[in-house]
């Protein structure tokens, strides 16, 4: 694909244009839905470009090119998607995000209190971006109830939540923070003694 002009303003009545040539409202779910995916991959970007640790870095960067197919699973409506197949998300995408998840689980060991969001500031927007992510998946939910989406869509950004919880812990061990737990409200505080 070759972009030879950003500004079209097709979009100026308040619709734009799907992969399938088909006219929607901005305001639609579908672009809700795609308008999440974008700001989560620039969200990502934005925890890239503070330096995260390498292993937390490579898998970043491997997920914001899943999120580029991931988008271009939703520009197209199913039934625009050639049988020869469109780009899109494909199930190696949620196993890796799958066995990344189960090897940080083993690295940094079970939960048994919740954490708060925080610590270093990597972590910290990871912990953001896993937020935005939710949020993602919950457009996409509300649009697979009025029209088809592709099936590994919801799992990939189901899984991509988990590993990014993930991620921010392994990040804040990275820089040495230790995880901040939840005190239930009434809960004595910590002294030291």
């Amino acid at each position: 694909m070759r972009i030879t002009r950003v500004t079209t303003g097709d979009g100026d009545g308040g619709d734009t244009g799907l992969g399938g040539g088909q006219k929607v409202a901005k305001d639609s779910l579908r672009i809700e839905s795609l308008g999440g995916i974008d700001e989560l991959n620039a969200l990502i970007g934005l925890a890239l470009s503070g330096g995260l640790a390498a292993d937390v870095g490579e898998e970043l960067r491997a997920v914001q090119n899943d999120l580029f197919d991931l988008g271009a699973d939703l520009a197209l409506r199913e039934e625009d998607k050639p049988a020869s197949g469109a780009c899109g998300i494909e199930t190696g995408q949620v196993e890796r995000l799958e066995r990344g998840i189960d090897a940080l689980g083993e690295e940094l060991g079970p939960l048994e209190e919740f954490i708060l969001p925080g610590g270093s500031p990597g972590a910290a927007i990871l912990h953001l971006a896993r937020t935005v992510c939710r949020r993602a998946e919950r457009a996409v939910v509300a649009l697979s109830k009025e029209e088809a989406t592709g099936r590994r869509v919801i799992p990939y950004l189901n899984r991509l939540s988990d590993l990014l919880f993930m991620l921010a812990r392994r990040q804040n061990r990275a820089e040495g923070h230790e995880e901040v737990f939840w005190k239930k409200s009434g809960s004595p505080p910590d002294v030291d003694q």
